[in-house]
């Protein structure tokens, strides 16, 4: 091939992929919008917290979407009004710096998830979200010793109402200092706690920056992972041909290891259409 024709082969390449969000949502109509539902669906409502939580429901139903993250039970009443599952709850965490790390947390995360885990279960609902917590100057096998302790006190009750604790992974970048930033940290803990209550909320977005290898990890760790999130990287925007990830394989490899809990959409919009967005997240996940 000619040089000349290359380039201009390569620029008009370029200038497709630049143009193919404005163009999906330009395309995405609701007619457009049918999954086949092998996975299933969910959404981070902070993601879209420019929107009232009703209105965002209502969003959800006329899509068919079931399912919605991290939602605190004051909320849970509005779930219900929609019949949208709260497929990952919180309100249970003290911040996600102040974790099962530390000792001097204890006592209050130990209260606040004995009172919220017959709660989760009251409300038809199963996963809540718990993190590691920062360092601050405690290394990484004493802070596993310590979530052991700490989170061996809840467990007991969470197995007896049938309620999953999920640890969520966090990358070095965004969150410096956060101590279950790594798979196999991770995994050491749900080894040590011997429960199948406790698993880790695997967010892709946050591991392809932390380490990697997202398929291998998924293949190799999968019954260790019992939620997953996801966004586009690098920026954590859409998950679409902005970003270096390949969501289809990617939800494929979870379909493939026999997972049927929930992914969930968890990045930040830049579209102008916002609905034409998640819709497009959906369909690149519904494999």
């Amino acid at each position: 091939m000619k040089r000349r024709d290359f380039l201009a082969t390569s620029t008009a390449g370029a200038a497709a992929m630049v143009t193919t969000g404005a163009m999906a949502q330009a395309t995405n109509s609701k007619n457009d919008f049918e999954l086949k539902n092998n996975i299933n669906h969910s959404v981070c409502q902070w993601c879209f917290g420019h929107l009232p939580l009703e209105d965002f429901l209502k969003i959800l139903n006329d899509l068919g979407i079931k399912a919605i993250d991290l939602i605190g039970p004051k909320d849970w009443p509005l779930l219900k009004k929609y019949d949208i599952h709260c497929s990952m709850c919180n309100g249970a965490e003290i911040s996600l710096t102040e974790g099962w790390n530390n000792p001097k947390y204890h006592g209050q995360l130990i209260k606040n998830y004995m009172e919220i885990i017959p709660q989760v279960a009251e409300a038809g609902y199963t996963n809540l979200i718990c993190f590691s917590g920062n360092r601050d100057g405690i290394n990484d096998y004493v802070g596993l010793q310590n979530c052991v302790e700490g989170l061996s006190k809840i467990l007991p009750l969470a197995e007896k109402h049938g309620v999953v604790i999920q640890m969520e992974l966090f990358n070095q970048v965004d969150h410096p200092d956060y101590m279950c930033d790594n798979s196999l940290w991770g995994i050491e803990l749900c080894k040590h706690l011997g429960s199948d209550n406790f698993k880790l909320l695997f967010d892709i977005y946050h591991m392809q920056i932390q380490e990697g290898d997202i398929i291998r990890s998924i293949q190799n760790y999968h019954p260790y992972f019992g939620h997953y999130h996801t966004a586009g990287v690098p920026g954590r925007h859409e998950i679409d041909e902005t970003q270096e990830l390949y969501y289809p394989a990617i939800m494929k490899a979870i379909l493939d290891t026999g997972f049927k809990g929930y992914v969930a959409q968890e990045f930040i919009v830049t579209w102008e259409d916002k609905v034409a967005a998640l819709k497009d997240s959906f369909l690149r996940c519904d494999v």
